[in-house]
């Protein structure tokens, strides 16, 4: 009890003086936050939206096999179906119709999609997406005109708007039927924009894309496992890409926080002089330098890491956002699932708290070990 009772003491001693120099205490405190802020407004985001992703991919094919005819994706000839059917473990090979559309009049790209029969919408009614809806101000009901390859026009009749909740899957989509899709591109029936398949094996997805290779020297097949790794890398890079901007904010506050942390004022040298001359041990000076550290780091720290938290999760991340997502003239409105990676927090923490902590020691003690009366002269 009684070393309870004497750490409380120095813990009111210390907080105390943090409050005797409140300006200058508050002033880090601020950009203190401020940088954790930053940091962890970018760790929240990428975590949540490579998990998001990964949710979405999931739905995925296993295996998209395209063609590539001078490195460049080309159209796949239907007899390459029956071709990769014949391969042992492979099951549900179908081909699959979509393509881009550039709606001038907004500027925006659309994907088109062509369902199979019996599951799109019928022939001269599409289904969209939020995005889609706003950008060309159609609802249900309402007819929009698409520009076909030949120059002629096309006209959708709208037959349903996706719901919002699936906007970061939907927002840029426009799903018509294949023979209007085949009418739109003027596109012949012998060929599929890419095939899809699944393997009944999951282990054997990579010996499934390499047989495919053999036969058919001329494709390209995509796993999903590589798709995921590529959203990651992605978000990764950008979310580094952020960091390296704001690198200088960093390196900045490093030096204010290394050079408070390390270096004491003639007012704090003076308080420790009289501190030892009334009786502190120097034990007892570095404890109480160091719960001054530890309220500084660890509030900033707290506030920082809340504040970033909200930002990204009820705030819609809007100081990042065309950064991290992406420049487009469809922004899918959607809202995160808050996603939190302890790992990240932990090295953000130790980061942040842990160094600044510690460098408050060293001065401290410094000037703990100095003769009182030497230290009062100074």
């Amino acid at each position: 009890m009684a070393w309870i009772e004497k750490e409380r003491n120095i813990i009111d001693f210390a907080l105390s003086s943090l409050l005797r120099k409140r300006g200058k205490n508050l002033a880090l405190f601020l950009i203190y936050t401020i940088i954790v802020f930053i940091l962890s407004s970018i760790f929240f985001f990428t975590a949540s939206i490579k998990k998001e992703a990964s949710r979405v991919l999931a739905l995925s094919p296993e295996v998209t096999v395209q063609r590539i005819v001078a490195g460049r994706h080309d159209l796949m000839p239907a007899n390459y179906i029956p071709v990769i059917s014949g391969i042992p473990g492979v099951r549900e090979v179908r081909g699959r119709l979509w393509g881009y559309y550039f709606e001038p009049s907004t500027g925006a790209n659309y994907t088109v999609i062509a369902r199979e029969h019996g599951m799109g919408p019928r022939e001269g009614a599409m289904n969209v997406g939020w995005g889609v809806a706003r950008t060309l101000n159609v609802g249900k009901g309402d007819v929009a005109p698409l520009k076909a390859s030949d120059g002629s026009y096309m006209s959708f009749e709208v037959n349903r708007v996706f719901s919002s909740e699936s906007e970061i899957v939907s927002s840029d989509l426009i799903e018509i039927n294949q023979e209007d899709f085949r009418g739109l591109f003027s596109m012949n029936n012998g060929y599929w924009t890419d095939i899809t398949l699944v393997v009944r094996n999951k282990n054997e997805t990579v010996t499934v894309a390499n047989k495919i290779k053999r036969l058919l020297p001329d494709t390209r097949p995509i796993l999903r496992d590589e798709i995921l790794r590529t959203y990651d890398a992605i978000f990764d890079w950008r979310g580094g890409l952020l960091i390296f901007i704001l690198g200088g904010a960093v390196l900045a506050f490093a030096i204010l926080a290394w050079d408070k942390a390390t270096s004491l004022s003639f007012e704090e040298r003076r308080e420790i002089g009289i501190l030892k001359a009334v009786g502190w041990e120097t034990s007892e000076v570095i404890v109480m330098k160091s719960w001054e550290g530890i309220a500084v780091s660890l509030t900033s720290f707290l506030v920082g890491v809340i504040a970033g938290y909200c930002h990204v999760f009820f705030a819609s991340y809007i100081f990042f956002e065309p950064v991290l997502k992406g420049w487009s003239v469809l922004y899918p409105h959607f809202r995160l699932v808050p996603s939190i990676d302890a790992y990240q927090i932990a090295a953000l923490f130790f980061l942040t708290v842990v160094p600044y902590t510690t460098a408050t020691i060293i001065p401290s003690w410094k000037a703990a070990i100095i003769d009182p009366d030497e230290v009062m002269r100074l």
